[in-house]
């Protein structure tokens, strides 16, 4: 009897649209032979089933079609940004008892939160920038000019939880500060302001299957405008994703190896990516996208593609081993 698969998308942040795109390149590629797949729509107005318009009950994450009630086994997990990459649905699962195929609710907790994670990975030996962050309800201006004067123009500020460069700014002078942490703070109650590292843009994606972390080929991210901003990320014209990164071999095997590790230490599921700034041959971490992008025009899926794996065979081990 073929397992009931949800994949879930959409969510409460400023990434549900690229959200949308994601979950619904998943659903197309998930093998439909082995699974049932169904398309749970989630927002802050509604949870639904899509094809019918089922409303979602919440009570067991059921819902109604051709009036039989449907259970779900599996829950595959799209969202970018809360409640989805937060660790906030994958409590619910575990209340509800239906496995999933990302991040457990502590790792993607963790990693949501850009200031704590990076924290956390610097007691690892893990180079990367110096940073602050900024809570709105707290007196700051102190923190924040000892901070510049320390580490001096330009600095990126960026609200501490969230995706795809919303209310991200990369920031050159004074008379900009202030307009800037207001802006990103629509985003997140917590700001980082962060020191610009001049180097190139590299990603990694990284996957558990049977037991084994196996990091994909890096990419090499070129954007067109001052760094990889939301209009960039989403808009082919204004950048450029090179598998494999031009660098020596060298350092895209450091890159993978480093990238095992860290997903390892944060003790992650399913597929993630690793992003870096490279400055004079060394890696500075940037973050880790528990949920990353999965539409067809992705990175991950990209990389995927370059190293010939088999995305909808990739997907039904992740959806096996969760059931296990």
């Amino acid at each position: 009897m073929k397992k009931n698969i949800a994949v879930v998308y959409g969510g409460y942040s400023a990434e549900y649209q690229i959200s949308i795109l994601s979950g619904k390149y998943v659903s197309s590629i998930i093998d439909s032979n082995l699974f049932n797949v169904y398309n749970i729509f989630i927002s802050k107005e509604k949870w639904v089933e899509e094809k019918n318009n089922s409303v979602i009950n919440k009570h067991d994450f059921s819902f109604i079609n051709d009036e039989k009630k449907i259970n779900i086994d599996v829950a595959v997990i799209v969202i970018h940004g809360n409640p989805g990459e937060d660790g906030i649905l994958q409590s619910y699962f575990d209340l509800m008892n239906i496995p999933y195929t990302t991040c457990n609710p502590l790792t993607a907790a963790l990693t949501f939160n850009k200031y704590f994670c990076n924290n956390y990975l610097r007691n690892f030996d893990i180079n990367m920038a110096k940073s602050i962050v900024l809570r709105k309800k707290e007196k700051f201006q102190e923190q924040l000019d000892k901070f510049i004067t320390t580490v001096g123009f330009p600095i990126f500020i960026k609200p501490n939880e969230g995706g795809s460069s919303f209310g991200t700014y990369k920031i050159k002078q004074k008379e900009e500060v202030s307009v800037a942490i207001k802006n990103a703070f629509e985003h997140s109650d917590e700001v980082i302001v962060e020191e610009f590292i001049l180097g190139r843009e590299i990603t990694c994606g990284v996957v558990k299957t049977k037991n084994t972390i196996k990091a994909f080929t890096p990419c090499e991210i070129v954007s067109k405008h001052e760094f990889f901003d939301y209009e960039s990320k989403y808009n082919s014209a204004l950048n450029e994703e090179i598998i494999p990164a031009r660098f020596d071999n060298k350092l895209l095997e450091e890159c993978k190896f480093l990238s095992e590790k860290i997903y390892k230490t944060l003790n992650c599921t399913g597929i993630v990516r690793v992003d870096y700034i490279v400055k004079e041959n060394k890696l500075f971490f940037l973050e880790l996208n528990s949920i990353p992008g999965m539409t067809s025009e992705s990175i991950i899926p990209k990389m995927i593609k370059h190293d010939k794996i088999n995305i909808t065979e990739l997907f039904t081990e992740l959806i096996l081993e969760a059931l296990e």
